[in-house]
């Protein structure tokens, strides 16, 4: 049985919906806060190191900034984002168990 490139393209774009996966699995949504500090990787993890890294540095140019900022981002290895990614999950328990309040005071 041939079917019609517009019965194809509907096929794909329903599995390519955010609901596809979720009503497949059975998966619940859970209400996020729309900027978390205490759970967002970036901020818990990474904006901390580089802000000690940088810290008391001072820069002629916008460039220079940029090429210090490529130097600390090529040097960092994989154990600086496994510890990241890792503590994600005590993290997210922590702000499950708070019911929703922030987790680092």
């Amino acid at each position: 049985m041939r079917r019609s490139r517009r019965h194809v393209h509907g096929v794909a774009e329903e599995m390519m919906s955010p609901s596809y996966e979720r009503d497949r699995y059975g998966w619940e949504i859970l209400p996020h806060p729309a900027h978390s500090p205490d759970l967002a990787p970036s901020d818990f993890h990474l904006l901390g190191p580089l802000k000690r890294h940088l810290g008391g540095m001072a820069f002629e140019t916008e460039d220079d900034l940029i090429s210090e900022l490529r130097n600390w981002f090529d040097n960092l290895d994989a154990y600086f984002f496994r510890v990241g990614i890792n503590s994600l999950l005590s993290r997210w328990q922590k702000c499950i168990d708070l019911h929703g309040d922030y987790v680092e005071k």
